[in-house]
């Protein structure tokens, strides 16, 4: 089942399918410093956006980059380029009632200001980097 979704404004707006609907939330200096707290996104197969002209991209690592909506400033979507993998950011879906925080990653970031209920995986940087190299 697809999810759509869009910026504050409405210049973006997306449609997305396989949603991953179990989230994570990123607690890295970039993802805190961009969205002004932790990060919470979902990751999809694929996503095709309307208003693409109004999106802003910034080379935020040599892998990846973040999307925005250049006239309201909604922080859109994270994109790894190699993999063409975009992790929509959970705020901008329409319907957020299907999600679930399942893990915590960059917890030796986290600032001592907040921290998530449950019972949930929680990783380290070095872990979560770790993680994603085949075994």
């Amino acid at each position: 089942m697809p999810a759509t979704g869009q910026c504050l404004c409405g210049a973006v707006t997306y449609t997305a399918d396989g949603v991953d609907t179990h989230i994570h939330g990123c607690h890295c200096s970039m993802c805190r410093r961009w969205s002004g707290g932790p990060g919470l996104a979902a990751a999809v197969d694929s996503v095709t956006f309307n208003g693409p002209e109004s999106i802003g991209r910034y080379q935020s690592s040599a892998w990846a980059e973040r999307g925005f909506c250049k006239q309201c400033g909604t922080n859109l979507f994270y994109h790894l380029k190699e993999a063409d993998r975009y992790i929509m950011w959970l705020g901008t879906f329409d319907n957020q009632t299907p999600f679930e925080l399942a893990g915590e990653i960059y917890i030796d970031e986290k600032p001592a200001s907040y921290a998530f209920a449950g019972d949930h995986p929680r990783l380290t940087g070095e872990e979560f980097m770790k993680s994603l190299q085949p075994t």
